[in-house]
């Protein structure tokens, strides 16, 4: 089966859980600015994103901060965790992988139209197999009656005459 690398750039979660940090807890007056500023002495900081509400266009009280290093992000979980920032505790982890509803197991991290291709290919595939499997059946039955079929006794002689 083929797979598909999928990047997400900006997207809030980065594409190694290990390099990016779930950020929990956040004042509502908090932006990308101050929460970069605020994990910036940990190491060198990739990308910060705090996602939006929709509805009300504020954030949700989280936010995404990635590091170049995977040692810059336990400096930052180890001093971060429990932390104050604004008056509000922080809760600092790593970052789960981004889920989208899709693939085999009702989650995927691709988007469902990713594997279109695959899938018609697929369902082509099954359907020769479907079509192949009945015709040999169908052979198989034929061959079947006909082996218990009583042949005519002139047949079989003209039978054995063209073979000898």
């Amino acid at each position: 089966m083929q797979s598909t690398l999928v990047s997400y750039n900006n997207q809030g979660k980065g594409a190694n859980p290990k390099t990016t940090l779930y950020v929990g807890g956040l004042e509502e007056n908090i932006n990308e600015a101050i929460l970069h500023s605020a994990f910036v002495p940990f190491g060198d900081v990739k990308d910060v994103n705090i996602p939006l509400d929709h509805a009300t266009g504020k954030h949700r009280g989280f936010g995404f901060v990635e590091f170049e290093d995977k040692e810059d992000t336990n400096s930052a979980i180890d001093n971060m965790n429990n932390a104050e920032l604004y008056g509000r505790v922080l809760r600092v982890n790593y970052a789960q992988p981004m889920k989208i509803k899709g693939g085999d197991k009702g989650w995927s991290h691709q988007a469902v139209w990713a594997d279109t291709d695959d899938w018609y290919d697929r369902q082509a595939a099954e359907q020769e197999l479907e079509k192949l499997d009945v015709e040999a059946k169908q052979k198989a039955r034929a061959a079947e009656t006909d082996k218990y079929t009583p042949k005519d006794p002139m047949q079989q002689i003209e039978e054995g005459i063209i073979a000898s």
